[in-house]
């Protein structure tokens, strides 16, 4: 055993999510070959492990990492190309033509370089992506040192990635089997929307979907008109076998109680994205009501071509204002329940919860230091406030992904962020042109 495989983290506060509602002060969380292997008193800790050495955190509250459960990383290079229009006049006259024209391998790998330096450098240490090009997703995750659930996409029509659903499927095939076993990467199915995939390669990626048991993400309920006319949504999906614990539905803004009822009961797990559907004015996702219905909850960010940032920490203040309002209960989601939907939801979306989420002994050390003694967060009389209703993610100082350090003293180690931002800079310059 190396130095650098062994090593505890003492910090003031440790938020482990399991058990709920808890705030240990004064513990460490040990950390051997890339996994937890123990939570306990600070004072304990020293005593048991005297030969590993340790990082002291006395300012600072110890996390799981943020699960990021829906994104389009690449999508990065077009935050602020297009605002402040409702849903299909974004995509249908700005974001579809612009990506017709721009989305390449290089566009997907450098953009989401740029969404992954950006997600690592507050907190999140592993996203679920929809976008094209996969294989140059994951080596961009890889390179950065984030974990990623790297979506297969499907549609019906023509893009850069692929010529028809026949295509993209075939295309997944390989992208899949080349993928299956890379540590920090796993892959999902992702076939776009209801309105934009139709009913044959809907029944192939259940059917794959089962084969592989990889979840299903998809955008479902977005907005009012998606449900107005024939078939609701949700009841194709049910019809066609997609309702099931591996269907990951984002947005879900239009719900009835019945179709509330029928997610419970087949286990779908739905991803709110509050402040993507407030900039677009989808809707609310009936958080409270889900959870309520025994639904597990996830958050994630959307691009940053609709959010217009990648920060998970200021995604689940949101949540929990927003949850708030809608139930007309200040009471209605704890910040220690926004915390849970945004590390431990995510992961148990993913189908990852026995992996990550939270700081029990076994999983993967995803863990992230956030410092509590600012100006904004002091004075500090329950940890869990702090974090959720204080802080903001320039408090992020240090992260591990699988026990790899990979933000230190708020500095990625993996990346150079100067290079990153040229390259950015340069798809600006072509693109705004």
């Amino acid at each position: 055993m190396s130095v650098s495989d062994a090593f505890l983290l003492k910090a003031r506060w440790v938020l482990p999510v399991e058990p709920a509602g808890v705030v240990f002060e004064h513990y460490s969380v040990v950390v051997q070959d890339g996994r937890i292997l123990d939570v306990l008193p600070s004072a304990t800790a020293v005593q048991r492990y005297p030969t590993f050495p340790s990082v002291s955190l006395d300012q600072h509250i110890l996390i799981p990492g943020f699960v990021n459960a829906h994104t389009h990383a690449a999508m990065a290079l077009l935050r602020g190309f297009s605002d402040d229009l409702p849903l299909m006049t974004w995509l249908t006259e700005h974001i579809w033509p612009a990506e017709a024209h721009w989305v390449s391998p290089a566009f997907v790998r450098e953009g989401t370089l740029l969404a992954a330096a950006e997600m690592l450098s507050g907190g999140v240490t592993c996203f679920n992506d929809m976008y094209f090009f996969p294989e140059e997703i994951a080596e961009a995750a890889l390179t950065v040192g984030i974990r990623a659930c790297v979506g297969l996409i499907v549609l019906d029509f023509p893009t850069a990635w692929a010529a028809n659903a026949t295509h993209y499927l075939d295309r997944a095939l390989v992208v899949h089997d080349r993928l299956h076993g890379v540590p920090l990467i796993r892959t999902a199915l992702t076939p776009h929307a209801p309105y934009t995939v139709s009913d044959a390669p809907l029944e192939r990626v259940r059917a794959l979907s089962e084969a592989w048991d990889v979840p299903i993400h998809m955008h479902v309920h977005e907005t009012a008109t998606e449900v107005q006319n024939g078939e609701r949504p949700l009841a194709r999906l049910a019809r066609l076998g997609l309702l099931s614990p591996r269907l990951v539905a984002v947005h879900m803004t239009q719900l009835t109680e019945a179709e509330i009822d029928a997610c419970a009961r087949t286990g779908v797990q739905v991803v709110h994205c509050p402040e993507s559907n407030l900039k677009l004015a989808s809707g609310f996702c009936p958080v409270v009501r889900l959870r309520a219905a025994g639904v597990n909850v996830s958050i994630g960010t959307d691009g940053a071509a609709s959010n217009n940032d990648l920060d998970m920490l200021g995604e689940l203040r949101t949540a929990a204002l927003l949850a708030k309002a809608v139930a007309g209960d200040a009471a209605a989601l704890s910040a220690h329940e926004a915390i849970r939907l945004a590390t431990l939801g995510g992961a148990q979306a993913l189908g990852m919860g026995g992996e990550i989420g939270s700081i029990v002994a076994g999983k993967a050390a995803d863990l992230v230091a956030l410092d509590l003694s600012g100006l904004a967060t002091e004075p500090v009389y329950h940890a869990a406030s702090a974090l959720v209703y204080s802080a903001v993610r320039t408090a992020v100082t240090d992260v591990w992904v699988a026990g790899r350090r990979v933000v230190h003293n708020r500095v990625l180690t993996t990346v150079d962020t100067s290079a990153v931002l040229d390259k950015a800079r340069a798809w600006r310059q072509r693109i705004a042109q």
